[in-house]
C-alpha cells in the first residue's frame, strides 16, 4: 500500500502544477516494505523534504506522477489523485555514492 504524504506545490497556471517539499508521515499500519531512510519501524519521524529537481513526470487516468531529487539526494516518485486531491509516495529508492567521480550522471568538480 502506498505511503500517504503532505505535499506543498508551486501553482502557476494550474494548481499543483510541480511539487515543491513533501513531508512523510510514516507508512500505513499495515505497510513495513516501503521505508525512507529516516523511518524505523517502531515509531517513523515526520521529516520535510525540498524538491531539488523534477527528473521526469507522467499521466495516467485520473492521477500524475512525479520522479523527484529530494535533499537528502534520494529519488521519490509522489503521485497525485486528482479526484481525491490526495498525494501518495509510490516508490523510494536511496541513491548510492558516488563511483568514478560521478553521482547520477552528472560530473563532480573533485580536487585532488
Amino acid at each position: 500500500m502506498p505511503m500517504s504524504l503532505h505535499v506543498e506545490c508551486y501553482a502557476g497556471y494550474k494548481a499543483d502544477e510541480r511539487p515543491l517539499r513533501f513531508t512523510l508521515s510514516g507508512p500505513p499500519a499495515d505497510s513495513t516494505s516501503l521505508q525512507a531512510p529516516h523511518e524505523s519501524a517502531s515509531h517513523p519521524a515526520p521529516r520535510t523534504y525540498e524538491v531539488k529537481e523534477v527528473l521526469d513526470q507522467w499521466y495516467g487516468v485520473g492521477y500524475q506522477c512525479f520522479k523527484v531529487l529530494a535533499d537528502d539526494g534520494n529519488l521519490y516518485i509522489l503521485r497525485h489523485h486528482h479526484d481525491e486531491d490526495v498525494w501518495t509516495l509510490d516508490s523510494f529508492r536511496r541513491e548510492s555514492e558516488t563511483e568514478c567521480g560521478e553521482v547520477k550522471g552528472r560530473k563532480l568538480n573533485v580536487k585532488s
